[in-house]
């Protein structure tokens, strides 16, 4: 951490506050290391590589928790949350499935992300160029680089739709790329975590869960195959998440899910990304600081069955005004050593998508054993016990709710649920404002300027 701090890497010159165009002319400053001397020692490429990770709370918007992140804008589209601010037109543009081209937190998430791709095109490029580094070690940082480039390709697919594909860091190229087709860009983001799943080892680096190991990438994929529908597949890799049970772990208390490195935890991002004096989320900030930004939509407390856990444990009512709000991160900001970690990935989910999976293979004794894990830690009757005969189609419906129960506030899950299931029209029938064209985010108003080959997104 202290020789990411001092060496200040040019290879991130772009995501730290010089444009992708400056970068291109600028001299290398005499502070500062060129791409060649990053790679020369394992120090400094792991170093590179920390940086990466630590960019993901300090700069990129769409993976911070803030307020341009995918879990509060996806949130908002979701109707899970609502902003504090009623007035805030930045939010409710999202809320109401009205976001305008021109929205900031809009930009912010798509330049973030891009932003994040380029860094780790860079890295991979500097990766690829040097013979000095260990091949175990060059592989490793492969992997990761891969991942986190899959990983945000997997968003800005799921959020825009038809987006370019960028797998270099030549910005005379990069400005004028035009949007790749769904099929290319799905091609790539399953290339690069396939091959990161073979290149990641099994344990996690220094034992911190910040760091992406091979289950994380099963995670994504198991995630991806049931998108596709591809049921034996999200099944497999599922199970092969699950039956780690060295490694991962319901946790029984529902306080200690989201504390750093729960057993629970398959990837999460630290805060240390933000400096030496951030101890907290962001997703804290915006839901459970002095000053919220965003809470759960008036009603939401209800979708909780008598007895629910997660209502006792992961929702706060505010005194005044007897709103919720999400209380799934509690640590606060002092003084003291960091307690919790940004979720991305956790168990639970791939109980869900195993269950999911089992259901539409006709393996329902197991799909219901695997939704039981859930509701017999939520403190709920099992439906084992309440519904054994329930069919499939009631099955599925249940299940999408115990998501919604359990994932809310959890990077858009239930935006995307909504989108992949093809619910989003009925459950937001009610909204006179709704389109089909709502389920894509609109291609920034700034990004088509620079680039006249971006096309926007049809409703826009």
């Amino acid at each position: 951490m202290k020789l990411y701090n001092k060496i200040n890497l040019l290879l991130f010159l772009c995501i730290l506050g010089t444009s992708c165009e400056e970068f291109v002319e600028v001299e290398v400053p005499a502070h500062q290391l060129p791409v060649s001397v990053v790679f020369e020692n394992e120090a400094t490429a792991r170093s590179a590589m920390l940086g990466i990770y630590y960019q993901l709370f300090r700069s990129s918007a769409f993976s911070n928790g803030h307020t341009s992140s995918v879990t509060a804008l996806a949130g908002l589209s979701a109707g899970t949350l609502t902003p504090v601010d009623a007035t805030n037109t930045v939010f409710t543009e999202f809320l109401q499935h009205e976001v305008l081209p021109q929205n900031p937190n809009n930009l912010n998430l798509w330049s973030s992300a891009y932003h994040t791709v380029y860094m780790v095109n860079s890295f991979l490029e500097g990766l690829e160029a040097s013979d000095s580094l260990p091949e175990e070690l060059a592989s490793h940082l492969r992997g990761e680089a891969l991942f986190i480039r899959g990983f945000t390709y997997f968003y800005l697919r799921q959020l825009y739709g038809k987006v370019p594909l960028i797998l270099t860091s030549d910005y005379r190229l990069n400005a004028s790329a035009a949007s790749n087709t769904l099929e290319e860009i799905h091609t790539q983001i399953l290339a690069d975590l396939q091959t990161a799943e073979n290149l990641l080892p099994e344990a996690y680096t220094q034992q911190e869960r910040t760091y992406v190991n091979r289950y994380g990438a099963k995670a994504l994929l198991a995630r991806i195959a049931l998108y596709d529908e591809n049921w034996q597949l999200a099944l497999q890799y599922s199970n092969e998440v699950i039956t780690q049970s060295a490694l991962y772990g319901l946790e029984e208390n529902l306080d200690e899910v989201f504390l750093a490195n729960s057993q629970e935890a398959i990837w999460q991002i630290s805060p240390l990304g933000g400096g030496n004096t951030t101890t907290n989320t962001h997703e804290w900030t915006i839901f459970s600081s002095a000053f919220p930004q965003l809470r759960l939509t008036d009603g939401f407390e209800t979708n909780f069955e008598t007895g629910d856990l997660r209502k006792h444990f992961w929702l706060e009512q505010h005194p005044e005004n007897n709103t919720y709000r999400p209380s799934k991160y509690k640590a606060g900001n002092n003084s003291s050593a960091i307690t919790e970690y940004s979720m991305v990935f956790r168990l639970a989910e791939q109980y869900f998508i195993r269950a999911e999976a089992q259901a539409h293979l006709s393996s329902m004794p197991a799909a219901i054993a695997d939704l039981d894990h859930i509701r017999e830690r939520a403190g709920i009757p099992l439906i084992a016990q309440t519904q054994p005969n329930i069919t499939t189609e009631a099955f599925l419906t249940l299940l999408l709710e115990e998501r919604q129960r359990e994932l809310f506030a959890e990077w858009g899950q239930r935006w995307l649920d909504l989108w992949r299931t093809q619910q989003a029209a009925s459950v937001f029938s009610d909204s006179t404002l709704w389109e089909p064209t709502d389920e894509l985010y609109p291609i920034p108003e700034k990004e088509r300027i620079k680039n006249p080959n971006l096309t926007q997104n049809p409703g826009y």
